[in-house]
């Protein structure tokens, strides 16, 4: 197999776990300090799909970070496989919470005008733009670990 940059056990690598993790956690963080994000299942299920998000995320850069400190090749065809399983599910998992959580904060804040709290609305759209981002680097380690599965 190739070393491409973000591969298993790279500096590249851990770094779009870490990123992965502190977008999802920010997001989360963002989404629960408002009062009512329970009464919208879009959000909900957004918190539900960024936790796992985090989990996955959290387990891969501590393996990337052993794997840094050992120096060891973490290229195996059935690792690399499994984490093209659990970066794909995620990714899908957390754009659709994504751009479900969008959909609903434009209708009923932008559409409807049904917002009397700014600051909560505020808060709803930036946990889904760190949704996005957090999706953004999932997708870009997906991508990575297709390519890397592909050319072994």
């Amino acid at each position: 197999m190739k070393d491409f940059p973000g591969t298993p056990g790279t500096a590249m690598g851990l770094i779009l776990r870490v990123l992965q993790c502190v977008f999802a956690a920010a997001s989360i963080a963002s989404m629960a300090s408002t009062a009512y994000f329970f009464k919208f299942t879009a959000f909900c299920y957004l918190i539900a799909s960024l936790g796992l998000q985090i989990t996955w995320s959290f387990v891969l850069a501590l393996i990337d970070a052993y794997a840094l400190v050992r120096n060891k090749a973490l290229q195996s065809t059935v690792l690399v496989s499994l984490f093209v399983v659990g970066d794909w599910i995620t990714a899908t998992l957390t754009l659709a919470a994504a751009s479900s959580s969008s959909g609903v904060a434009i209708l009923y804040f932008n559409d409807l005008k049904s917002c009397n709290f700014i600051g909560e609305c505020q808060k709803y759209q930036l946990s889904v733009a760190l949704a996005f981002l957090s999706w953004i680097t999932i997708a870009t380690s997906s991508l990575i670990m297709v390519w890397i599965l592909a050319s072994s």
